[in-house]
């Protein structure tokens, strides 16, 4: 009786473990990303701070592909504002998946331990 209750905890722990890496792996994952448009909504930022100086009459130039097309500063103040809220947007949802991902770890952790408690109670 003894051996089909370690073979389900063997086969719990090595479901666990394999849950862990991938969860880990996507953690980083999502890390990478954040830190990413973090440095995306922080030049946006200080490009807009810097086109804000200028006065309106300057002409300013958006990059498409390999032109450059005259824009308004108002224009270019608008796009570099969405970029900001779009990568805020983007992080927030990031910082949501993973606090889910770190929970369901944590859950399947808790669940282990239960068995294991079980089975010592036998």
């Amino acid at each position: 009786m003894a051996t089909p209750v370690d073979l389900e905890l063997k086969k719990a722990f090595t479901e666990l473990q394999a849950k862990v890496i991938d969860t880990q792996q996507k953690v980083k994952l999502a890390d990478l990303q954040i830190e990413q448009l973090n440095r995306t909504k922080k030049h946006a930022y200080l490009t807009n701070a810097e086109i804000m100086n200028l006065s309106d009459s300057t002409p300013m130039y958006e990059g498409v592909g390999r032109m450059f097309v005259l824009q308004t500063k108002d224009t270019i103040h608008n796009q570099l504002l969405n970029k900001q809220k779009v990568a805020n947007e983007k992080i927030a949802e990031l910082e949501q998946k993973k606090s889910y991902l770190e929970r369901s770890v944590k859950d399947a952790e808790d669940n282990i331990r239960e068995m294991l408690m079980a089975r010592r109670a036998q």
